[in-house]
């Protein structure tokens, strides 16, 4: 009989201990096939996130928060600038206004409040305006944001990802065109639909379409070409806001301060999300790490387990290894025997930690980033802070993670499962067959 066949069937010489092996040995490869795939699809979810999230810079003029502070605008050429920096791989650009009853026919779809009249009266050193387009004398009407951006094709990455467009369609935003999208609250108030017609800057703007951004502030806005809206403003070649997008988090540092050298801090502000978004992908930096350490942990003790498992089987046929040894078998037979008999062993443990690993991934991904996955990323700020952060939101940088076994990983299981099972079994088969067959039969 060969010896292959004779290891294989020792394998089950004692029923009780094979399936108390191979349940041990299945929990330790499932959770060493649970780990491998919670730490590759963390790693993967954390690159993802560097390149998609917390990798924007925003540029406004120095001193200026939208309409609450001062500064002298950007112009397109500082912008050009920027461009041309390492690491940045676009920049979307902005010219924020106002529209009031003085210069359009919209009514705002806003009210004051208290909090909008303290802030007028204040403005105003207590005095109410007088004209200026404010409705109702002394009673203030908040503005109507206007908005020029070289990108509104994609809302949503515009946004934060919270905006849509719910009727109508986008234009080209560099094109000088009389035409708008409309928030939906502003859009009701004055009953405006797509094809509808309002009044701006002494020119008459066709509605494309309608958005929603989910807040009162954002959707209390139009968006128009940036080449008209400059035009018509009177603000030609001016941007007040930009958004730098980097390559990868890891460069937002480098590229905040090769922006603030070629623009210089008395012209623009200069503010990343770097802190914030380090900040959530901290608790994937921990998973990657804890899954990391409890990979090579659960590696180690199935290897420990077999070992210790031949050790104890190895020593209890030294008579039969004896006796082998005495009718010819060489060393290399017997240590193959065992081999193949923790082989089998093995690879009956690591089918079913395979199958359980793959079944459980899942959950255990989800159990360890629970805690972490409604952390938001990038707050918005309505239309004052640049039309990046126009639609106000954030971005939830560690949903969505799903593990996935292929092929290639299941074979590198069963690789590591025979290397195991080969290393573990053929040590101490071999100090065994080392010894001389009279040696043996005399100490039994």
């Amino acid at each position: 009989m060969s010896f292959v066949v004779r290891g294989a069937k020792n394998a089950f010489r004692n029923g009780l201990r094979t399936a108390s092996l191979v349940i041990i040995l299945a929990l330790s490869t499932g959770l060493a096939l649970t780990m491998l795939l919670a730490h590759q699809a963390v790693n993967a979810k954390i690159a993802s996130v560097k390149g998609s999230i917390g990798n924007t810079i925003n540029v406004t003029p120095a001193g200026s928060r939208g309409f609450s502070g001062g500064g002298n605008p950007l112009t397109q050429s500082q912008v050009d600038e920027i461009k041309t920096l390492p690491h940045v791989a676009s920049v979307s650009y902005s010219l924020t206004d106002q529209l009031t009853t003085s210069n359009s026919s919209l009514t705002s779809a806003i009210t004051a409040g208290s909090l909008g009249q303290r802030r007028r009266i204040e403005a105003g050193g207590g005095t109410p305006p007088v004209g200026g387009g404010f409705a109702g004398g002394g009673n203030f009407t908040p503005p109507v944001s206007a908005i020029g951006s070289n990108d509104v094709n994609n809302l949503a990455a515009l946004g934060g990802g919270t905006a849509k467009l719910t009727a109508g369609k986008t234009f080209d935003p560099t094109v000088d065109a009389d035409v708008a999208l409309v928030g939906s609250t502003l859009a009701a108030k004055n009953n405006l639909s797509v094809g509808s017609t309002f009044q701006a800057y002494g020119a008459t703007f066709t509605v494309s379409g309608i958005f929603d951004a989910g807040n009162q502030f954002s959707n209390n806005a139009v968006v128009m070409p940036l080449p008209t809206i400059q035009r018509l403003s009177g603000q030609t070649g001016e941007i007040t806001s930009a958004t730098v997008q980097v390559d990868s988090i890891d460069n937002v540092a480098a590229t905040v301060t090769a922006i603030q050298d070629k623009l210089g801090t008395t012209v623009a502000d200069v503010v990343s999300q770097q802190d914030a978004s380090n900040q959530a992908l901290a608790p994937l930096a921990s998973i990657s790490t804890i899954s990391l350490y409890s990979l090579i942990g659960a590696v180690v003790a199935g290897a420990v387990i077999i070992f210790l498992t031949m050790l104890m089987i190895v020593r209890e046929r030294r008579r039969e290894i004896g006796v082998f040894k005495a009718i010819g078998a060489s060393n290399a037979k017997i240590v193959g025997q065992f081999i193949s008999e923790a082989m089998v062993l093995t690879l009956m443990g690591t089918a079913v930690g395979i199958v359980a690993g793959a079944i459980f991934s899942n959950s255990v991904v989800k159990v360890l980033v629970s805690s972490s996955t409604s952390n938001p990323v990038g707050p918005g700020h309505g239309f004052g802070g640049g039309f990046g952060r126009a639609f106000g939101g954030g971005v939830r940088a560690l949903a969505n993670i799903h593990t996935s076994v292929g092929f290639s990983l299941i074979l590198y299981g069963l690789a590591g499962a025979i290397i195991i099972a080969v290393v573990g079994s053929a040590l101490p088969a071999y100090a065994i067959a080392k010894i001389r067959p009279a040696e043996v039969m005399r100490g039994e």
